[in-house]
């Protein structure tokens, strides 16, 4: 398990991922072993629900999402669908405080697993607003 430091530089955070590509199979390994130590409060940070690649030092698509009991990692993730806009009020492990952020109540999502395989899945309320926000997050964009 190789659980990496969390990142707070804003500009770091809010340049633009490159495509994940199997060399990245081992940064998406470290993402998912960080976001599991982060489930807990570590570091005088909350809980984790999500962490995108850049927020540990790798520009690249990658997210991690606690997806109910298991976390699902997706390489290059694109919200194909979405409907039930509302604004959430939503904090971040590499910021201070909480930011208002658009959100969507359902959305689709392309995306590879680790093995590079193609999925498209639907997700709802909490995991869909913390897939938003990492997928943000590899756009470079902050909340």
């Amino acid at each position: 398990m190789t659980v990496q430091k969390i990142i707070h530089d804003p500009l770091s955070l809010s340049q633009p991922a490159a495509k994940a590509a199997a060399s990245d199979r081992q940064a998406a390994q470290d993402l998912l072993d960080t976001l599991l130590a982060h489930r807990e409060s570590i570091d005088g940070l909350p809980p984790a629900a999500g962490l995108a690649a850049n927020m540990i030092g790798v520009n690249k698509a990658i997210i991690a999402v606690n997806a109910g009991f298991l976390p699902i990692v997706m390489l290059n993730p694109t919200i194909v669908k979405r409907s039930g806009h509302y604004l959430a009020e939503e904090g971040c492990l590499s910021l201070p405080g909480e930011r208002p952020a658009d959100r969507y109540e359902e959305i689709t999502v392309k995306y590879q697993d680790m093995d590079l395989e193609e999925h498209e899945q639907a997700f709802t309320g909490f995991v869909a607003e913390t897939i938003q926000h990492e997928v943000d997050h590899c756009k470079g964009k902050l909340i």
